[in-house]
């Protein structure tokens, strides 16, 4: 099972120490995911990703990122109507780039915002 931390802040004096939080909460939850890691940090927002690959081994690396960097996901769990609703996005005109439950989920996010949740049937977590 994927595990990820994350942390948002306003402060930049906390920066570095917020930084190393989530390095070393990402090295605590290794068990969680020992096919591959990831990390990403803007202004106000780091993330940390460990993952076991099961869908889109290739092109599932998280935290993934949509629009260009506009948004970014880190997604545990299973999404039972993945496929269903990839159908939906590809008949929108959506371009998709992976074969993940995690884009369609940030996919979704980005057409319906917070009402994505009224469209997923499954276990999950996620942060986008």
């Amino acid at each position: 099972m994927c595990g990820f931390a994350g942390v948002i802040y306003y402060s930049q004096t906390k920066k570095t120490e917020y930084r190393e939080l989530i390095k070393n909460a990402g090295r605590m939850i290794k068990h969680r995911g020992p096919d591959d890691s990831g990390m990403f940090e803007d202004e106000h927002v780091i993330l940390s990703f460990r993952r076991l690959s099961i869908i889109d081994v290739q092109g599932g690396h998280q935290p993934m990122s949509y629009q260009n960097g506009r948004y970014h996901i880190v997604f545990n769990g299973e999404i039972y109507n993945y496929m269903e609703l990839r159908k939906h996005l590809l008949s929108r005109g959506v371009s998709l780039k992976t074969e993940t439950d995690t884009e369609v989920i940030v996919a979704l996010y980005h057409l319906y915002g917070a009402e994505v949740v009224d469209y997923l049937r499954g276990m999950f977590s996620f942060l986008i």
